[in-house]
């Protein structure tokens, strides 16, 4: 099935949403759980209670201190979000963003805390972004009933065979192209284009202009490959100006 996707839960604070959670996953084919700073013991009672037979994914959850390090190793990343953070987001719906999971990419599908949802700074680790409809008068969906929309629906596209045509190149890690944000900012600043009390916010327009270019491997190499010869300008300039 979905073997590639993994699902990434921000700071849980439920046991009983994890185990929720870990069971629909077993329902739906999926065993990828990572969670990220579990404000919970996703191994308790509550947990395994609510899993039922899905135990063998909450014992084969991995955790991670923060969202980056959970990111290692995927290509891709949809974020789940409902709430407006007056930032230009586009939202999909579960059926136009997901067939993306299923080109054969490391993909993570990553939801926020309950009690918050992601946070800005987390969306940016994100190249698209997932929201799903609902009753505009009651909205808010609970972590575990967002978590088993996205993997049934994953789960149907599996078995329709909806998936998009795999990818001729090989897509950029996306610890690479954090790699490469955090190169550029800090290139950027050297240059004076970027200022430290405006960074944060032109840094994410950035984001969100590469995400939608879906780099590759050699691209983030060649953009990587420009920084640093304006940084070799940099130290050159400087040189003969002393």
């Amino acid at each position: 099935m979905t073997t590639n996707v993994r699902i990434v839960l921000v700071e849980p604070a439920g046991a009983l949403n994890v185990g929720a959670i870990a069971r629909v996953m077993k329902n739906m084919g999926l065993y990828q759980l990572v969670l990220v700073n579990p404000q919970c013991d996703p191994l308790g009672e509550e947990a395994r209670r609510m899993a039922v037979h899905g135990g063998e994914v909450l014992e084969g959850a991995t955790r991670f201190e923060n969202l980056p390090e959970a990111l290692e190793g995927c290509q891709r990343a949809i974020a789940t979000t409902a709430r407006d953070r007056h930032v230009p987001l586009t939202l999909e719906t579960p059926k136009q963003v997901l067939p993306w999971c299923l080109e054969g990419s490391p993909t993570a599908l990553i939801f926020g805390p309950e009690y918050r949802g992601l946070s800005n700074q987390e969306l940016n680790y994100a190249q698209r972004f997932l929201g799903i409809p609902s009753n505009p008068e009651y909205p808010s969906l609970n972590l575990a009933q967002a978590v088993a929309v996205c993997v049934y629906e994953l789960y149907q596209l599996s078995q329709n065979n909806l998936a998009v045509p795999p990818q001729t190149t090989e897509a950029a890690r996306l610890e690479d192209i954090e790699g490469y944000y955090q190169h550029l900012e800090s290139t950027l600043l050297k240059i004076g284009y970027l200022q430290p009390h405006t960074a944060t916010a032109r840094m994410a327009k950035f984001r969100r202009l590469y995400n939608r270019a879906s780099l590759s491997q050699d691209e983030v190499a060649l953009l990587r490959g420009i920084l640093r010869q304006v940084e070799w300008a940099i130290k050159h300039q400087a040189g003969d100006a002393e």
